[in-house]
């Protein structure tokens, strides 16, 4: 497997580089129209938050998925950017480049798989998979897709507290996973300290959970 990019000298001015932590808080914002959603790295406790990683938005209106993470509100900075290279293909690859534009990497939802269970994959730079990730429980994942169907009440799935919990590999071997907090808007913990080789860039695993919840309307 590919190790993660060497960090940068200097991250961007005012920035924490996700690339040194392991834990994380995903919290989506409540906004009409637009998908938004704040990152920031745990504390020790693994409860509480810590410090501002960035905030991320969706493009609205966009033919293909663009979401742009930036430092803070003031979207001067960038972070990271997730890109579809194609639009409306429920096989597509997204790519995530850093402020340069230089990739990060890619990540690929799993079309057979997912029809079932989301599954999605990472790619390094040179799209070589590294990692991959799928939702926990059959049961659950079978459970949502079935009341997605029923009227008035698939509307309203975002609003139900369904566990939505996601399990990260490098290969066969468990590296983390994306826990799903229970509350009216979507909240999740990142734990990546299984990945203790750090072949999984961290920039990529904060993109693949904003991205699971954005891209699939989550």
């Amino acid at each position: 497997m590919t190790a993660a990019a060497p960090l940068p000298e200097q991250p961007p001015t005012g920035s924490v580089d996700p690339r040194e932590h392991d834990h994380f808080l995903v919290r989506q914002r409540v906004r009409f129209m637009v998908n938004q959603y704040e990152v920031s790295t745990l504390a020790a406790d693994g409860k509480s938050e810590d410090r501002p990683v960035c905030f991320v938005q969706q493009k609205r209106m966009a033919l293909k998925e663009d979401l742009r993470a930036y430092v803070d509100d003031s979207k001067e900075q960038e972070v990271f950017r997730i890109k579809a290279h194609t639009r409306w293909d429920p096989r597509a690859r997204y790519a995530v480049t850093d402020p340069s534009g230089a990739a990060i990497g890619e990540l690929g939802k799993v079309f057979g798989a997912s029809l079932l269970r989301s599954t999605w994959k990472v790619f390094d730079p040179a799209g070589q998979e590294i990692a991959w990730a799928q939702e926990r429980s059959m049961g659950v994942a079978l459970f949502r897709r079935f009341v997605g169907f029923v009227p008035l009440i698939g509307g309203l799935l975002e609003y139900i507290p369904i566990p939505y919990h996601f399990d990260y590999y490098a290969g066969e071997h468990l590296v983390g996973g994306l826990r799903r907090l229970l509350g009216i808007r979507d909240r999740y913990v990142l734990d990546l300290s299984g990945d203790t080789g750090r072949v999984v860039d961290r920039r990529l695993g904060v993109a693949l959970a904003v991205g699971m919840d954005a891209m699939q309307a989550r």
